[in-house]
């Protein structure tokens, strides 16, 4: 990172990037793009290279830019407050790419003194320093083929298949003192991978910048920078345009819930709770000791409307994931009697955060129609993934929590008394069509001593891999192949582990499994309507086997699944169909090339006339041990 000193002339105060109109919407909160106006802009003004210096500190008393270009003098270039805005602002002739720099801040408030990281900073000092960089956002994309077909790919009838990663702990270099893949390096690593396993997306757990790098990126400081620990902003969209030419969607996350109490953040910015709300009952998080945003305070909603929108201009991101949502929504979210603050009504509604997320929704859904945002949202909140004009928040997807906590709880249970759980596996599609559903086992369930998705299963070694059957919409790195032990941030995923055929099983399993659900229009077409769904038998608790049709706009599309969840082979299993003739077995996880006995139906099973379960035809099937068959009519 450059840090050499730089000589630079005082600065001028007749260049400025803000318009009046700019002022006027970051102050009334409807500013979506002010990222190219405050932070710090390399340009050039008549012939003359410099740098525009502006941020928003309304309860300061002077503010300056210091850095490395005036040896970090607090008093040598000073910034001028730009009428009653709050915003301060100044040119820097001279002043270039690389410089780093911090904004020195003098409040009103007690004399307040802090040095602070640019809030729209696009770039920042590989942690544990803290300055910013000053640089530009120039880059030559070669993913126009991607974003004209994007829409299509990330419909709600689309397949999404969502591989959920950590970038500094996907693959590491042990021969390098155990480091991790830049941007560069990972782009065709990681590239080639998914698109073998057939995943239609990636998820990164959050890249932007934060100072703890076991937060995982959920303590964010900076709102407009990619990490800098794996490149520079150029390097992220590299990888980001690298995915895209191989037909790879990317989602970001992105935490607008709360943000972390560093020194050089967001928190106490100008002297007083600019960003976070003064009163620990609205403005503190328990749980992560973290402040939260004053979503009623318009220049904060510009702020995070911004950041939103930079990463879907910039970087092309295909999608956000919000993080947290339900602490957002509820006032008393992990609190207890006496810890909140009622709204204006009495409720425990937080009436500007639900304002904020509509019009996060409303924003970025006009100016980028092709993407999706995704709530992490674990309570019953109604209509999470509904149009905002109905009433709903306006997301486009929800992570269905429910049905991994269910799911999971189920599969931990050793198959003998899993008949007295049948309703846990079952409940779910009481409420599977109320919202936009994905359906997660993503990161949060292999960390914090809950081990490994592999180890929550009972039995040996041989019933554990059979029961582990992950499938769509998302899933961790590391649980495509059944790794043992929990996930760490600080090392590689177990990639030794597919030197073992029940590991490697497990990644055929989701790779073909993957390719089924795209390829047919049956597994996919209806995922958010319930004209695609139909049980055929959800009632036989003795047997612990489901079945079930899903179904695509042709009959010809319908699909049945039938699982049976014990160890226990099922011979001359009759199952109804609405069909006579062949009904090929597309897939069956007990085959062999997945590390399972190899118990099947030879390739299929030809309908007989009969009724069962409320239909014309039945099949006579084996059901294999700890097994899912995929049936198709021909």
């Amino acid at each position: 990172m450059p840090n050499e000193i730089i000589q630079v002339p005082e600065r001028r105060t007749d260049v400025s990037l803000l318009t009046d109109q700019d002022i006027y919407l970051f102050n009334e909160g409807n500013h979506y793009r002010i990222y190219d106006k405050l932070g710090a802009h390399p340009y050039r003004v008549n012939g003359e290279i410099g740098t525009s210096f502006s941020v928003w500190a309304p309860n300061a008393r002077q503010v300056s830019v210091m850095g490395s270009f005036n040896r970090w003098n607090p008093d040598s270039h000073p910034l001028r407050a730009r009428a009653s805005s709050g915003i301060w602002e100044g040119f820097l002739p001279g002043l270039n790419k690389g410089a780093l720099y911090k904004f020195h801040i003098v409040s009103h408030n007690q004399g307040y003194v802090g040095d602070k990281a640019d809030p729209f900073g696009v770039f920042h000092e590989n942690p544990p320093r803290t300055a910013s960089v000053v640089w530009d956002l120039a880059y030559e994309w070669n993913d126009r083929e991607w974003m004209v077909q994007r829409p299509e790919g990330s419909s709600l009838q689309a397949p999404i298949s969502i591989y959920e990663v950590h970038l500094g702990s996907w693959m590491r270099i042990p021969e390098e003192h155990n480091r991790s893949l830049n941007y560069r390096e990972l782009a065709p690593r990681l590239a080639e991978y998914v698109k073998r396993m057939q995943f239609t997306h990636v998820e990164l757990l959050p890249v932007m910048e934060h100072p703890f790098y076991g937060s995982w990126g959920y303590q964010t400081t900076g709102y407009f920078a990619p990490t800098s620990r794996y490149g520079t902003p150029q390097d992220f969209m590299f990888l980001v345009d690298y995915l895209h030419q191989n037909g790879i969607g990317v989602i970001l996350d992105w935490v607008p819930s709360h943000f972390p109490s560093d020194a050089h953040g967001l928190a106490y910015f100008d002297g007083t709770h600019l960003f976070e709300h003064a009163d620990v009952r609205k403005g503190f998080h328990p749980d992560w000791k973290t402040y939260i945003f004053n979503y009623g305070r318009n220049e904060v909603r510009s702020f995070l409307l911004s950041s939103a929108m930079f990463w879907l201009d910039k970087y092309h991101a295909d999608g956000l994931r919000v993080d947290a949502v339900a602490s957002m929504l509820y006032l008393d979210y992990s609190r207890k009697h006496g810890e909140w603050i009622p709204n204006k009504y009495g409720g425990r509604e937080n009436l500007e955060a639900i304002d904020f997320l509509r019009q996060f929704n409303l924003a970025v859904y006009k100016e980028h129609p092709g993407i999706q945002t995704y709530a992490e949202e674990s309570t019953a909140w109604p209509m999470v993934s509904r149009p905002t004009y109905i009433g709903g928040l306006g997301f486009g997807m929800k992570w269905d929590m429910g049905w991994m906590h269910d799911t999971l709880l189920y599969f931990s249970h050793d198959p003998i008394h899993r008949r007295y759980h049948h309703n846990t596996l079952t409940f779910r599609m009481l409420y599977g069509f109320t919202e936009n559903f994905v359906l997660p086992l993503s990161h949060d369930e292999v960390v914090h001593g809950k081990g490994s998705l592999l180890n929550k299963m009972p039995g040996d070694e041989w019933q554990r891999f059979a029961n582990l059957q992950p499938g769509k919409k998302l899933l961790f790195m590391g649980d495509e192949f059944g790794q043992g032990r929990e996930w760490g941030h600080d090392r590689s995923l177990d990639w030794h582990l597919l030197g073992s055929p029940l590991n490697r099983g497990v990644q055929s399993w989701v790779e073909q499994l993957n390719r089924l659900y795209r390829n047919e229009p049956g597994l996919h077409q209806f995922d958010t309507d319930p004209a695609g769904f139909e049980w055929v038998d959800c009632n036989d608790t003795a047997a612990s086997v489901i079945s079930l049709l899903r179904k695509g706009d042709s009959p010809k599309d319908t699909i049945l699944i039938v699982c049976n969840f014990t160890p226990v082979p099922r011979q001359s299993y009759r199952v109804g169909v609405p069909s006579s003739g062949f009904w090929r077995e597309l897939l069956n996880s007990d085959a062999a090339e997945y590390g399972g006995s190899g118990l099947g139906n030879l390739g299929g099973r030809t309908a007989e006339p009969g009724p069962v379960h409320g239909r014309p035809y039945q099949l006579n099937l084996t059901l294999p041990p700890l097994s899912t068959l995929f049936l198709k009519a021909e």
